[in-house]
């Protein structure tokens, strides 16, 4: 009962966090919004027992993104161009479509913790009764993320690295063009 409760107001918050992000005008605080909603989006993970992607979600999500969005920002705003004319329904289109065929896409999916879900039939039994002789890893979750997941993990490691190198490389820029105007003056 808690969890539902816990579940309701979790995404009643990233429902009105998405809608104040169609509705801002101001980048600095759309990218904010972003950042809130992606951690509610972590913590609705962690509610979910889904920790490492939480962890993700979080590190990518709300610290590594919100960074580049920053930074994008703090060199394109001085490049500012006449905006088109603004379509707020074409945008509300696309994401009810979007959106609408997501839905549709989750109606074969079994229920959360459904006891008879292929993945509870299959998959897990073979994980608890022979991953320590597959892998030779006691520590069955260290099991499943290290080998049996690896590329997945590694994919995620991955995706944090290149968004750190992009984050050094805007933050590098911006040192060199301080420096070159530092040196004209």
């Amino acid at each position: 009962m808690i969890d539902a409760l816990i579940d309701i107001i979790l995404l009643a918050f990233l429902a009105i966090t998405a809608i104040a992000i169609m509705r801002t005008r101001n980048l600095l605080a759309v990218i904010m919004l972003f950042g809130i909603f992606s951690f509610l989006t972590a913590g609705l993970f962690v509610v979910m027992d889904a920790a490492d992607v939480a962890f993700t979600e979080a590190a990518v999500g709300a610290g590594i993104s919100t960074v580049l969005m920053l930074g994008t920002l703090a060199i394109t705003k001085k490049h500012n161009e006449q905006q088109p004319a603004h379509r707020p329904w074409l945008p509300l289109l696309v994401v009810l479509v979007t959106g609408a065929a997501l839905v549709y896409g989750t109606m074969d999916i079994p229920g959360f913790g459904d006891p008879q879900a292929p993945s509870q039939l299959h998959v897990a039994p073979r994980y608890i009764e022979q991953s320590l002789a597959e892998t030779g890893v006691p520590n069955m979750v260290t099991a499943v993320l290290a080998s049996y997941r690896g590329f997945d993990t590694l994919g995620e490691v991955t995706v944090i690295f290149t968004a750190g190198i992009g984050v050094l490389l805007i933050i590098g820029g911006q040192v060199q063009r301080k420096r070159r105007k530092g040196n004209k003056k």
